[in-house]
């Protein structure tokens, strides 16, 4: 079996690539490699995943390049993780969603729409969809029309690109709604990382919302387990039903912030040195994922509690960062 993963570089990508080659899949990739952090550490997952993949630079946005590179791969299954990611970085560089997200994504239905031989389409959603949704747990029948921010309206836009190319060309799909995923390899961006970094360099860590939100944060291992059931079998679907899906993953038991930066103080061994801020723009104050649909179908179980996961992501950084 092979797959091709777009954003193979990246830290759901990466960790993708790496579980479905060890489990004897032929992986090719792509990444586009850019700057919205580090590339370095982009490259550094390549140079850790070597010969596992057949990996290619490119701008997934380029339809032509994506689709040259979709046609002489041939695979069985793509697993479509590349986007611009993060809520923030959306109100001042807007365009960078349009083209990655919007544009990007249709490059690669396009590319799958004209493939030989392949099966399904998996593709990265986001929980920011969800928006403000007052209503917990999020469930994937909600509804998502009312995003606050342009990452989740992109994101929406791309579960409603997705269903209509399934309506139209019977492409079978499933798109995953990630919730907060951390882990070892992660990205720079997120709030456990910089938190890490600023905890260990004995710097004040930003606290929004005065600490009054919470999160359903999931472990990348539970996450790259379920993506490769999913690439292994796609979703049943009825004769008469389209052949599109979403789910949510996560791990269905969200964290306060204050008991998030406690268990980062457990794993670090330092006190965190707060600093209260307001919400930010285009944030929500609560995560939590109804993940009925995903076991019911898959067997999903995370299993990774919030301590075991935050202890191994400090265990990694701090291995890494002595590079």
């Amino acid at each position: 079996m092979k797959a091709l993963i777009t954003g193979a570089a990246g830290f759901i990508g990466f960790h993708t690539a790496k579980r479905l080659a060890a489990e004897g899949w032929s992986v090719a990739g792509c990444d586009d490699l850019n700057d919205y952090y580090d590339p370095a550490l982009k490259r550094a997952r390549l140079g850790e995943l070597g010969a596992a993949i057949d990996f290619r630079e490119l701008d997934i946005a380029d339809a032509k390049a994506l689709a040259d590179f979709v046609k002489m791969q041939k695979p069985d299954v793509v697993i479509h993780l590349a986007a611009q990611a993060g809520v923030r970085y959306s109100m001042d560089h807007p365009f960078a969603y349009a083209r990655s997200n919007l544009l990007g994504h249709l490059s690669v239905l396009e590319a799958c729409r004209h493939a030989d031989g392949l099966s399904h389409l998996i593709y990265a959603s986001s929980s920011s969809v969800y928006g403000g949704n007052a209503k917990v747990p999020f469930s994937e029948d909600d509804n998502v029309d009312a995003p606050v921010s342009l990452y989740a309206a992109t994101k929406k836009s791309d579960e409603l690109m997705s269903a209509t190319y399934a309506h139209l060309y019977g492409i079978k799909q499933a798109g995953l709604r990630f919730f907060t995923v951390y882990g070892p390899w992660g990205r720079p961006d997120m709030a456990y990382w910089t938190f890490t970094e600023k905890m260990l360099k004995g710097e004040a860590i930003p606290v929004y919302n005065n600490g009054d939100m919470r999160r359903d944060f999931t472990y990348i291992d539970d996450v790259v387990t379920c993506i490769a059931r999913m690439a292994k079998t796609p979703p049943a679907f009825g004769a008469s039903e389209r052949p599109h899906r979403v789910y949510n993953i996560g791990n269905h038991t969200p964290v306060g912030l204050m008991d998030f930066i406690a268990a980062i103080e457990r794993a670090t061994g330092v006190t965190a040195t707060k600093k209260m801020a307001p919400m930010q723009p285009g944030d929500v104050k609560e995560t939590f994922a109804d993940v009925s649909r995903l076991a019911s179908e898959y067997g999903f179980t995370p299993s990774t509690s919030i301590d075991q996961g935050l202890a191994k992501f400090v265990a990694w950084y701090r291995g890494f960062c002595s590079l």
